[in-house]
């Protein structure tokens, strides 16, 4: 704890009120107040981070504030849907004035950046704890779904895969990486990017899409369970950075690509007709999009998810993804 011990009212005073612009009623209230433009629909997120399970119990508070509210602005982006509102729920293990400031720091810089309010929340003392509830805006029947796929389809993902879940290893000793090579990992584990330019400029593009949060198999696999259909990826064709791409004959490196989460990527299905539209999207958002599959039928008692490797055959994995529970 570092100097006087503040109120719970006072921290909310001091670290997290800022006035709403777009909100109707921000923080101060026993609820916010919003209102949805006429021919618009709501998207609703929320996730919580608990120290001890998704992050380490030294993490640094200023890139913890920006993670918590980006995997929530990653879920909107999935949706195709314009952020605007927020809310933060803590627990904390005691009062400490400097990681407060880093904490709001870090999750206010990402609001402005992408034009979020934060209208309310609540804090109380307990094993550290951070739950964001995000509210964004979307055209009417033009959200991005993951039932959305059809037969047929390219399937596409953007940036790179495995950087953070290679990164996790690597701080669990599983790997061995040069100081550099963690570094340049490690920002993508604490302070992913979410795509939320990608998923508005993807409205009437893609068919379906999902963040990649738990994994690329086990994401796209919840596209497949949705949407009645199957997919089948090839390996050679999953976006690499260069670090992860001189790692990937070890098999800790392509379980961390294809079972890995935290990349906070969009895995997104489209028709052919659309490549070349996704190929000027790509252009004018700077952003790496490659076609790393395809929709296929589903066959009773198949995968949802095949991923062929370099020989045609089959990639067994050890797991599918991230399991909260397992």
């Amino acid at each position: 704890m570092t100097g006087k011990s503040l109120s719970e009212f006072e921290i909310i005073r001091r670290y997290f009120t800022r006035r709403a612009r777009r909100a109707v009623l921000g923080v101060g209230d026993d609820a916010a107040l919003v209102r949805a433009p006429r021919g618009r629909e709501i998207a609703l997120t929320t996730d919580m981070l608990v120290g001890g399970r998704h992050f380490f119990a030294d993490a640094d508070p200023e890139r913890l504030g920006h993670k918590a509210l980006a995997v929530n602005l990653s879920d909107l982006a999935a949706m195709g849907a314009a952020p605007r509102w927020a809310t933060l729920a803590l627990a904390l293990p005691r009062v400490d004035a400097r990681w407060l400031a880093a904490f709001s720091r870090g999750f206010l810089r990402l609001a402005r950046r992408h034009g979020v309010e934060l209208i309310g929340g609540d804090t109380t003392r307990g094993p550290l704890a951070v739950c964001v509830q995000i509210a964004g805006e979307v055209p009417a029947g033009r959200a991005l779904r993951r039932d959305g796929a059809r037969m047929g389809d390219d399937i596409w993902v953007s940036g790179t895969l495995g950087d953070a879940a290679l990164a996790l290893a690597a701080l669990k000793r599983k790997i061995a990486l040069s100081g550099r090579e963690r570094a340049l990992l490690e920002r993508r584990l604490h302070a992913p990017a979410p795509r939320v330019a990608l998923g508005m400029a993807l409205r009437g593009v893609a068919r379906s899409a999902i963040d990649v949060s738990d994994g690329l198999v086990a994401d796209l696999g919840h596209v497949c369970e949705r949407s009645g259909l199957a997919a089948v990826i090839e390996a050679a064709r999953i976006p690499l950075s260069p670090v992860v791409k001189s790692k990937i004959k070890q098999p800790v490196a392509m379980n961390a690509v294809l079972s890995g989460g935290d990349d906070y990527e969009l895995v997104f299905t489209a028709g052919r007709t659309r490549r070349r539209a996704i190929a000027r999207l790509s252009r004018r958002l700077r952003l790496r999009l490659t076609r790393i599959g395809r929709i296929i039928r589903r066959r009773r008692g198949g995968s949802l998810v095949t991923v062929l490797g370099d020989d045609g055959g089959p990639v067994r994995l050890p797991r599918a993804g991230f399991d909260h529970f397992g």
